[in-house]
Order: C-alpha cells, then structure tokens, then sequence
C-alpha cells in the first residue's frame, strides 16, 4: 500500500457515514476515485458509481456498501438525558462508556454513553439493554440539549478512528464495508494505472443503506441493469474466542479472500474467480452461505433481471464493533483477486447454465 492509498483510507475509514447520512463519505470517496474512471454517477439516496467505458453495452459490476451501524436519538428527558434506537445491527452492549460523535447541523457534538459504577449495579438486573443505555452530552435539561442543535432523528456515532496492530492488522470501527470501498476503488485504480483497456462497461460502485436490508444496492442493481456483478464485503474470521466453527465456518484473517458458495452466488462466476485465483495464485478461502448471503450480493442476484453475481469476502475480526480488525494481507488478496477476475473478463459473457 503506497502513501496515496494509504492516506485515503485513513481520511475514508476515520470519516463517518452512518446509514442515510453517507453523503461526505461518498464525497471523499468519489474524490479519489474521479481520475480512474470516464464518468460518474449519484443517485436521489445518495449511492455513487464511477464508469469506465460508459458507452459499452455489456455491464459488469464491482461493489461494496458505503454505509455504517450508528444509532438515532429516540428521546431526550428533562434532565438531558438521550435515549437511542439502532440505525442497523448496532450492539448495545458494547456502548456503555463509548464516546459518541452527534452529527447535527452545527456539526458534531461530543457525547458518552454513561454507566453506572460496578459496586451500585445489580448484576443480572442492570446488563446493558436498550432500554438503560443512554447518552450524556453534558447537558442539565432538555433545553440545553436541544440548543447544541440534537433532535430526535439526530444521529450518533461510535468515537474510534484507525490503528495498527503488530504492523500486520488495521483495526477501527466501520471497516464493514467501508474496506470494501477502498478495496473497489484501488481495482479502478489498477486498471487505469496498468493502462488495461477494458472491452466492457465497467461499474465502480459503492451503494448505502446495506445495513438495513441492502436497500441502495437494489436501486442500483435496477437502475445500471448489469450482466454481471462482483461484490465484496466481510465476513467474520472465526478463529478468536467464542466462534463456533460447526456453524459460523473456518475462516482465518490473514489466509486470504473467502470466495463464498450459495444459491444467491452463480456458480460458473465463482468457479472462474477461484480459477483465476489459482492461476495467480492468489490466497483464498472458502465459506457457505445458508439461503442468502446478507449482503448486496443478494440484491444483485435476485434483481428483476436475475444478475450472475459472486461474493469475495474480506475476512474481519469483532464484526460491529469499534475495533473491527482486519489482516493487510488479505486487503491485498481481495484486491488482486477482483483486478484479476475483471481483466479476463470477456465482452458479452454468457455466465447461463444452459444455453
């Protein structure tokens, strides 16, 4: 990873961009990926794609989901005390004593999810739940809490910007998918970089609102109408404890991308990226997915046209979490297997089982 990447996933990754609000991360996104593609595109929710060859007929997608879980405020007491609701798969029991940025017109206004001490707490009574967790902005009433510009609907994010571990490991909140983002972005830059001249249509996209049901990559997925899609977002590396193997699989970060088999995954795209894959001899693992996958992979495959899609997987340590974690190793492994796939990629490919 050279400087230019690096900076921009540290300014990308340290952003935020909670479900609904992703607007300045598509911007700082879009920004860096404008010199690696022809044109580019915005939609009415706010999904961003940049198009290499925007005139070719024959579409293939590369996509990962720019949003991330955060929560909203739900109500303020008198006392100015805010309680939330989750926007996504947000963890009440990691939030007590987290620090919280409140996005607000003003700007961001710092908070804490108080807690009470360990000696006044009742053990089993008091666990964390969503109906005890709560915010303190410092306020001492509502009036105060509503004049630093916080209303209900206002949004809230966990306070953890990006690390490293034993030079091996980026650790930080929002690397589900955000590390998506940079990996596609990077596939762009490759190509443009190389000079490969594609004989298709090349769709860079990075959609919101996947955390809530995957709902801008099913915008997208109607509106480019692609022949082929190649997505990529995490999966959980099961190696650490509490991971039951039987049921979650064996996944190890640092091993490589996880190249996934399921229904929602046509099976003759997967079986050319694991091709490609040993060719170049690209680490990779292999995971199953039950019914669907749980990500934009599911909106492509099951769009009105029925796309060929395919998933590569990053694997990622404490999925939803402030210190999700993943190997740089495997960064690269994602990357070179999504570059690799889409050069060899032919014009007008029939991906049908029967023809």
């Amino acid at each position: 990873m050279d400087k230019k990447s690096k900076d921009f996933l540290y300014k990308y990754l340290n952003n935020a961009a909670p479900t609904g609000f992703e607007v300045e991360g598509q911007k700082i996104w879009l920004d860096y990926l404008k010199p690696f593609v022809d044109s580019y595109e915005v939609d009415t929710y706010g999904s961003v794609y940049g198009v290499v060859n925007p005139d070719a007929k024959y579409k293939v997608v590369i996509e990962a989901h720019a949003d991330e879980i955060s929560w909203f405020v739900n109500y303020i007491t008198d006392k100015g005390y805010i309680y939330v609701v989750r926007n996504g798969g947000s963890d009440h029991q990691i939030a007590p004593s987290m620090r919280v940025n409140l996005h607000t017109k003003k700007g961001p206004v710092k908070g804490i999810f108080g807690w009470p001490a360990i000696h006044v707490r009742k053990e089993k009574e008091d666990n964390p739940s969503m109906k005890n967790i709560c915010i303190d902005v410092g306020a001492s009433n509502k009036e105060e809490v509503e004049k630093m510009g916080i209303h209900v609907g206002t949004v809230a994010t966990f306070e953890d910007e990006l690390i490293e571990l034993n030079k091996k490991y980026i650790v930080g909140r929002a690397l589900d998918n955000r590390a998506g983002g940079f990996m596609i972005a990077e596939v762009a830059r490759r190509i443009k970089e190389n000079k490969i001249k594609l004989p298709f249509g090349l769709y860079v996209v990075n959609s919101v609102q996947e955390e809530i049901g995957l709902r801008g990559a099913e915008m997208m997925a109607h509106r480019i109408k692609p022949d082929l899609a190649i997505v990529t977002d995490v999966t959980h590396d099961t190696q650490s404890p509490m991971y039951n193997k039987i049921t979650s699989g064996d996944v190890t970060a640092g091993k490589g991308a996880a190249v996934t088999y399921g229904p929602a995954v046509q099976n003759n795209v997967r079986d050319m990226i694991l091709k490609v894959a040993d060719k170049n001899k690209i680490p990779y693992q292999r995971i199953a997915a039950s019914r669907t996958t749980g990500t934009d992979t599911d909106a492509f495959a099951y769009s009105d046209k029925g796309v060929a899609s395919a998933l590569i997987s990053l694997p990622l340590k404490y999925m939803h979490t402030t210190v999700e974690m993943v190997h740089k190793d495997d960064v690269e492994s994602v990357i070179r297997l999504i570059y690799e796939t889409v050069i060899q990629v032919k014009n007008n490919q029939d991906f049908r089982y029967l023809k």
